[in-house]
């Protein structure tokens, strides 16, 4: 398929994130045992399988994967480093229920909290991390529901980054797909979520061995995670994927009455996926789709990258042979921009209908450029025209 079809100026963008192309309702059941269901596959968004998707649900620690995301998001940006050191607080190491038993004081690094999050669900290592971000665990969670408005998500609010019980502490099995879809952009997150067992503290007398809540890592070829929840008022919750060939595939069950139920219903789910789908991948994240002109920068030019893996859906043995796309950039910009800053999208259309947007933004920082090299740049045009 040729790249850049053709080019669009747009000063104003709509992002779409997923669409229910693919979902055919009441032709098939897959989770009779939940309260809530959806199947998504990841590049695309497109929904496979839905069921009371957008009905409010305490999420219990699947809240953890809007935690993860901030993480992990500001790792991408320089702001974090999985070496640093984090102090745990008095308040952190205070937390109930699932917890890798931070005292106060105590310090490990980054890439040891998230293990404690991703495979152990610390209730503490999220507020630890929480406060290194943001200050305080308030601090913390109102940047969670920024982000979550950010994605467009309408049914979800965040009281905590933990998922303990609290009121008006909710979300959907939609909203909660969306989350796992934008964590998912890191691919170095599934080899925490993905790892089913590991360890902390190592070398020393207090050595403490982590198990995933997530038993299909183990169990389900493909499946590297993403996070299970569970309190009395939640039931068994989970939100999965699993990686097979090209195609990546999430799920997520809500209100399961047991383990075992919301394992099978999650495993048939993936199995359904697999069998009547495939994914045919176009572009990998940070991949340079288009180039485009920039006022008053220290350089003339940025690259627009892809946000994502972006790919194209369709029924198992189906083509992308007709697929067109565009690229449509906002206009008259000038410096300066950051890195990660969306400057259009990217929009691919099977039969003149769109299959898929998707977000393109800034490969570099953008400075604003000084008089004496704007005096200099028209200084050489002039020349030139002359």
């Amino acid at each position: 398929m040729k790249r850049l079809l053709s080019t669009v100026a747009l000063s104003t963008m709509i992002l779409t994130i997923a669409s229910p192309a693919f979902a055919e309702e009441g032709s098939v059941k897959l989770a009779d045992q939940a309260r809530s269901a959806v199947l998504i596959e990841r590049d695309t968004g497109n929904i496979l399988y839905d069921k009371n998707s957008d009905e409010k649900l305490p999420p219990a620690s699947m809240t953890k994967i809007m935690t993860m995301l901030l993480i992990m998001e500001e790792i991408d940006k320089g702001q974090l480093k999985m070496d640093e050191k984090v102090r745990t607080s008095e308040h952190a190491a205070s937390m109930g229920g699932s917890q890798i038993f931070l005292e106060p004081g105590e310090e490990m690094t980054v890439h040891e909290m998230l293990k404690g999050i991703a495979i152990a669900s610390g209730n503490d290592a999220s507020v630890a991390m929480a406060e290194r971000i943001s200050g305080s665990e308030d601090a913390f969670v109102e940047k969670m529901n920024k982000r979550a408005k950010e994605l467009g998500l309408k049914n979800t609010a965040f009281q905590n980054p933990t998922g303990l019980p609290e009121k008006d502490h909710y979300s959907t099995a939609h909203d909660m797909a969306v989350m796992a879809k934008e964590l998912l952009k890191f691919e170095g997150i599934t080899k925490y979520t993905g790892q089913y067992e590991d360890y902390l503290r190592q070398d020393t007398s207090k050595k403490f061995w982590l198990v995933n809540t997530n038993r299909l890592v183990k169990f389900y070829k493909g499946v590297d995670g993403v996070k299970t929840g569970f309190t009395n008022e939640a039931k068994y919750c989970l939100t999965a994927t699993a990686k097979k060939g090209n195609m990546r595939v999430i799920a997520v069950i809500m209100g399961a009455p047991t383990p075992k139920d919301r394992n099978a219903q999650v495993t048939k789910m993936l199995d359904y996926a697999f069998s009547q789908y495939q994914t045919h991948p176009l572009f990998k994240r940070n991949e340079v789709v288009a180039k485009m002109k920039i006022s008053k920068g220290n350089s003339k030019n940025l690259n627009l990258v892809t946000s994502e893996p972006i790919s194209v859906l369709t029924k198992k043995g189906g083509s992308v042979k007709d697929v067109t796309q565009e690229v449509v950039m906002k206009q008259n910009l000038q410096a300066p921009l950051k890195k990660g800053d969306e400057l259009g999208k990217l929009i691919l259309k099977k039969d003149n209908k769109i299959v898929v947007e998707s977000p393109l933004v800034a490969e570099s920082d953008i400075e604003q450029a000084r008089w004496w090299t704007l005096f200099k740049r028209v200084l050489g045009d002039f020349s030139k025209s002359g």
